[in-house]
């Protein structure tokens, strides 16, 4: 349905509305119809993402909900699940029990990985676990440059191996991935020195 059909449906919506006699007030149609031309405008952008789930958090309810996130991540527990399984045991999730409260598991289950990167101080704070999925660019092995011949590409992978190598002073992680033609690569410092080679990919 484009943007365009959207706005027509709207309309006749409009009038069945008032037909029924329950019409919507100026106000509420000037919404509605704002957000078409937003979606219009991304879609003649060629932006058509669908929005950031965490965008529609509070200043406050996103940081509460970002230390949750990095705290159950350190621990090497999975955030989501750690959510699920209180909402299921109907358990008090504590300082993010307003997740539950106000946004729901409709909600939840729009939270991706990727989501997260628009946070740039928060993106290392999702670790890798063997089985994600994951886009590496081909900057790892090859000279890219912005203006070259050989510009910067990213190919689907998923994760088979993370190996975590401590030094003298200092710990690195080296992860192995496997491209779906069957190749492997291991990127050495994934997160220390090599997070820009890589991103959660869009679903």
């Amino acid at each position: 349905m484009t943007p365009d059909e959207i706005t027509t449906a709207l309309q006749a919506a409009f009038y069945r509305c008032d037909a029924a006699s329950c019409p919507l007030t100026d106000r509420q149609k000037e919404i509605l119809l704002q957000l078409v031309e937003e979606f219009q405008t991304k879609f003649k952008s060629g932006k058509s993402d669908p929005p950031n789930p965490l965008d529609e958090l509070t200043p406050e309810e996103l940081e509460i909900f970002l230390e949750f996130v990095k705290a159950e991540e350190q621990q090497n527990r999975t955030w989501k699940v750690q959510l699920l399984n209180d909402w299921l045991l109907n358990n008090d999730s504590g300082k993010v029990q307003f997740i539950r409260d106000r946004y729901g598991l409709q909600w939840l289950n729009r939270v991706e990985s990727y989501h997260f990167d628009k946070y740039a101080y928060f993106e290392d704070a999702l670790k890798l676990r063997v089985g994600d999925r994951i886009e590496v660019s081909n900057a790892l092995w090859e000279w890219v440059q912005e203006d070259g011949p050989c510009q910067r590409e990213w190919f689907p992978s998923i994760v088979i191996k993370i190996d975590q190598i401590n030094g003298n002073d200092d710990c690195s992680t080296n992860c192995v991935v496997r491209f779906f033609n069957g190749t492997e690569y291991e990127i050495q410092g994934i997160y220390e020195w090599n997070r820009y080679n890589w991103r959660w990919p869009k679903k």
